[in-house]
């Protein structure tokens, strides 16, 4: 027994190893027992188990076409900071404020010191600038902050992203990120200025973090659980990402296989871990760790070949080459394909006592054990030949300068330089299926999904998993019939335990809770039914973003996919404006070619041509891509946004506002926080919102209460709520019900409770509850009308989001359709404005003078 991890229950049994190593070689899936098991293998058994590993890395290498291959990286590392806010007990890369000073250092590398190395890798042949650093030192260190602050950077990650882009405006070479614990936002904004990021897992065992003495005890940004949900986050992104193991830091056999079958689940749910680096602990002077032994060559040994019997062929496995000593062709035998970075230029600054070794060394070592050294990109092959989404639009001309087209690997030849870091030109040039508005409803979908249905939206199968246990229905004690009082007496009393149950109400309590919620609604808002005359316009469905509820996107290449140019979108807004619209919605897919200033243009263009239109338009999830494009706050871009002419945005993308159901309804779209930050952040700048609810896909009554009580606190903070919009999921082409997961929509018990309870789980604080004819047709809408909704939403003129999904009610409801649902609910109806406000006579007679006869680029009813 070596002393790099801390002894279990003993050694394993000659049996449990015989069985285990059996397993291996037959390629049997191993369990988290087994692979506690072969990690201990020593002597025989060790040279047994890398042998197995080897032929199954070898297997991986055929298929992906390059047998025989090991590859690395040519590049340079730039510290960027050393200051962090964690406390490692093993780390000598982190320094202190008082240091940097004595040493003649500032706080941050500045952009000469950075373009200086980065020019000197570029002169070698070098094509990664391996971007590291401490975990957000500004939040420790007020030095940090007060050089970001005369640098003119909001945070660190506005530093990184902004050195980024000229590394590769002046050099070339393609930054690799390595800045630590992320958010979703962060990685929105780095993506665009890097085709790779990376941060080491280390370890699944949490108590290393939590407990006095631990390795990583008082580092925030290292708590297991927030560096897995960095993993995830990274692959919503679809950012190829790098992460690993840090072995023999007091961790068990157990808790290293653990920490192995973690990063393995995050790899198939999202196919975006690029490669693993499994690395041993070396101790070093001047820390509190410098007394633990390192980690022995066959603790690596057989946590790589572990590590590849768990990853499986396809998994890329790195081991660093500078902490074994020469010990090259043993680490090969067990299964690595990849010996990481090597700089021909800087040192390893996590590991400075440990030199790299020279290129050709390697090559000649490599080559004796029987591989060829062959040079990548930061970023993998893999993910070189798949594109988008994993590549950004704005880093394609870089990286295609240095990749070989066929193999993805670096060319040999290449020699980097500086490109333009630039928007793709041409942005709004009509292309595609530009009339689909108006021939999804004659001609229909091409076909009922997407080409990449099967890689685009993660691992179906992790996808089933991780979505059984929030469809199981939880059971219900509480008192319906009290509940039902204590909701006519007063509904802001409700309980959650009472909400819930009268979530699950049917039958005669369904009954009495519509009628107690149609109460409340007479007494709030009156009998009117409002609607609104109103134009949809969906500018592109070009989006690479993953949501797998949304029939809708499509790939720049797919046959139903469009674009509208500026002057199309004008057009429309004028149609809209000729026959009495008051407000034209617009909405599109995240287009991976789109400027995070092209919302700026197309809210322009609106105004431009009808200044008197309202335009409300852009989602939460479109605020956050255009300010992570541009590198704007979120404030910064909404008032970049209502100088331009944007009024108010639509409550869209939340769908439900629990994190559970969200990333299972979407791989890559903003989580319930980004979404609260941004109705929040416009709320306060007097840009108001609706707010909106999609269920009856993998939910439960139990997430509709916690999403409306979310509702209502934020109004009850903000008032900036118009609205709130029920959105019954459209289940027919949507790609989580095709692969089985979600149900088929919401029932018709489903629908009259989320729209009773909704009248009475926001009172009185959001006081319009509009129901969706779109989605429900006609007698459906009547129907939510009689059981606590005013609002019956608007024309829309034109429709594409809900048709694509499957929707058969149509596109456009002429003011007398309209009038005749309200009149169906024995109602009377009247217009507004988006603000719910009176509309001008002129517009009303316009609307009636043209209401049922639309311009020739709309439908055209007789």
């Amino acid at each position: 027994m070596t002393t790099s991890a801390t002894p279990g229950p003993g050694r394993p049994t000659e049996n449990s190893m015989r069985r285990a190593l059996k397993r291996a070689r037959d390629g049997v899936a191993l369990d988290v027992a087994e692979a506690a098991v072969l990690l201990q293998a020593r002597g025989e058994d060790l040279t047994d188990l890398a042998a197995s590993a080897a032929r199954v890395r070898d297997a991986g290498l055929e298929q992906a076409g390059r047998p025989g291959v090991i590859t690395y990286s040519k590049s340079v590392f730039v510290p960027l900071t050393r200051l962090c806010r964690d406390k490692c007990h093993y780390c000598t890369f982190v320094t202190v404020p008082g240091k940097l000073r004595r040493a003649g250092h500032g706080m941050f590398m500045s952009p000469d010191e950075v373009l200086d190395i980065a020019r000197k890798g570029a002169a070698l042949g070098c094509k990664e600038a391996l971007i590291t650093l401490g975990d957000k030192p500004e939040d420790r260190w007020p030095e940090a902050r007060e050089w970001l602050d005369a640098h003119g950077y909001d945070d660190t990650i506005a530093y990184v992203r902004a050195i980024s882009i000229r590394i590769l405006e002046e050099t070339g070479l393609l930054p690799h990120l390595n800045p630590g614990v992320m958010s979703w936002t962060d990685f929105q904004r780095l993506k665009p200025v890097a085709p790779s990021m990376g941060m080491m897992l280390e370890t699944t065992a949490t108590r290393l973090w939590s407990e006095p003495g631990g390795p990583h005890h008082g580092s925030p940004d290292k708590e297991p659980a927030v560096r897995l949900r960095v993993l995830e986050d990274a692959g919503r992104s679809s950012v190829p990402f790098t992460s690993g193991l840090l072995i023999g830091i007091g961790e068990t056999y157990e808790e290293r296989a653990e920490s192995l079958f973690a990063l393995r689940k995050v790899s198939r749910a999202y196919h975006g871990i690029q490669e693993l680096i499994i690395q041993n602990f070396r101790a070093k002077p001047d820390t509190a760790m410098r007394g633990m032994p390192d980690a022995e060559l066959d603790e690596l040994v057989a946590a790589i070949a572990v590590a590849r019997h768990i990853m499986g062929p396809a998994g890329c496995l790195q081991a660093p080459p500078n902490l074994v000593e020469g010990e090259y062709e043993r680490l090969i035998g067990a299964g690595i394909d990849d010996w990481g970075g090597v700089s021909p230029l800087t040192i390893d600054h996590v590991n400075p006592e440990r030199p790299w070794p020279q290129i050709e060394e390697l090559a000649r070592r490599s080559r004796t054990a029987g591989f060829e050294l062959r040079e990548r990109l930061c970023v993998y092959p893999e993910f070189v030949r798949r594109g988008e989404p994993w590549l950004d639009p704005r880093l394609r001309p870089h990286v295609a300068a240095l990749a070989d087209p066929e193999t993805g690997l670096a060319r040999p030849d290449a020699l980097p330089t500086g490109l333009p870091w630039q928007e793709p030109e041409d942005t709004f040039t009509p292309t595609g299926r530009t009339d689909l508005h108006r021939t999804i409803d004659t001609e229909g979908r091409t076909t009922d999904r997407r080409d990449d249905y099967d890689e685009v939206y993660g691992d179906w199968d992790a996808l089933r998993e991780a979505a059984a246990p929030g469809m199981a229905p939880q059971r219900i004690d509480t008192d319906v019939r009290e509940a039902l009082r204590t909701a006519a007496d007063d509904p802001t009393r409700l309980t959650d335990a009472e909400a819930l149950a009268l979530l699950h109400a049917d039958g005669p309590a369904l009954d009495a809770l519509c009628r107690i919620a149609d109460d409340v609604r007479r007494s709030v808002v009156g009998d009117e039914v409002t609607y609104i005359v109103t134009r949809n316009i969906n500018f592109t469905n070009v989006c690479y973003t993953g949501c797998r509820f949304c029939a809708f996107a499509q790939r720049r290449t797919d046959a139903d996919a469009y674009t509208l140019s500026l002057s199309q979108v004008a057009d429309r807004a004028q149609q809209a404006w000729d026959v009495g619209a008051v407000e034209v919605c617009m909405q599109g897919g995240i287009h991976p070619d789109l400027p995070g200033t092209a919302y700026f243009d197309i809210a322009k263009a609106v105004k431009e041509r009808v200044p008197g239109m309202h335009v409300h338009a852009f989602s939460p999830m479109e605020v956050v891509n255009g300010a992570t494009r541009t590198g704007m706050s979120i404030r910064e871009w909404l008032t970049a946004a209502k100088e331009a002419g944007l009024d108010t945005i639509p409550g869209t993308a939340a769908e439900i506002l629990d994190d559970e159901v969200r990333w299972i309804l979407t791989k890559g779209k903003l989580p319930a926080a980004t979404w609260i930050e941004v109705v929040k952040t416009a709320h306060e700048l007097g840009i108001r919102s609706s707010s909106t609810m999609m269920y009856g896909h993998v939910d439960q009554p139990r997430h509709w209460l916690g999403h409306l009580r979310t509702l209502a606190g934020i109004q009850r903070e903000t008032g900036g709520f118009t609205e709130f919009v029920t959105l019954p999921f459209i289940h027919t082409n949507a790609p989580v019900y095709l692969a089985g997961i979600a149900r088929p929509g919401p029932t018709t018990r489903d629908n009259r409770a989320v729209t009773a309870m909704a009248r009475l789980l926001l009172h009185p604080w959001i006081p319009n509850i509009q129901t969706s004819w779109v989605k429900l047709g006609t007698e459906g809408a009547a129907e939510m009308l009689r059981s606590g909704a005013n609002d019956l939403g608007g024309t829309l003129m034109e429709e594409t989001i809900s048709r694509m999904a499957g929707s058969s009610y149509g596109s456009y409801k002429s003011v007398r359709d309209l009038v005749a649902v309200a009149e169906a609910a024995g109602r009377p109806a009247k217009p507004r404005t988006t603000l719910y406000g009176e509309v001008p006579d002129e517009r009303r007679h316009a609307a009636a003078a043209s209401d049922g006869h639309l311009p020739e680029l709309l439908p055209v009813l007789d």
